[in-house]
């Protein structure tokens, strides 16, 4: 859990550094700049942009009674990010398994990667597919649940 968390706290605190050097010069809007945008890249970086993770076995079986698809995913990764964003509220839908926090959710995405940890990786009806473009995704949602 610790691991989902280091970019943030990075970023957060290269912010801090950053800001420093405007406000020994006295410029504390300068300051306030940085810190705001370097929070802002925490955020988007954080765990807390995705939906609440559940783990593999849960999510495949939910998946199994609902339809709707799987999406294995990790903190601070970009194109785990742009699926999140490009799928706006839909992505609520999706049962979304952080690989970080579940070694079985980790295996599945090995196995469909060829050993590569490759996210996001979406598994619909039991098919696997690596770093789908969003808007098939979203359809995939939308037929679903």
């Amino acid at each position: 859990m610790t691991r989902a968390w280091t970019p943030p706290v990075l970023l957060s605190l290269c912010g801090l550094f950053a800001a420093a050097g405007p406000a020994r010069g006295g410029n504390l809007l300068g300051a306030a700049a940085y810190v705001l945008l370097f929070a802002l890249l925490a955020g988007a970086v954080s765990p807390l942009v995705f939906p609440r993770p559940v783990g593999a076995a849960e999510a495949l079986r939910r998946s199994a009674d609902d339809g709707r698809p799987v999406v294995y995913w990790r903190p601070g990764c970009a194109y785990c990010l742009r699926l999140r964003l490009r799928l706006g509220r839909a992505a609520r839908r999706a049962h979304w398994v952080d690989i970080w926090r579940d070694p079985a959710g980790a295996a599945r995405v090995r196995e469909a990667a060829a050993g590569n940890e490759t996210v996001p990786t979406v598994v619909v009806a039991g098919r696997a597919h690596v770093n789908p473009d969003p808007a098939w995704v979203r359809a995939q949602l939308g037929r679903r649940g």
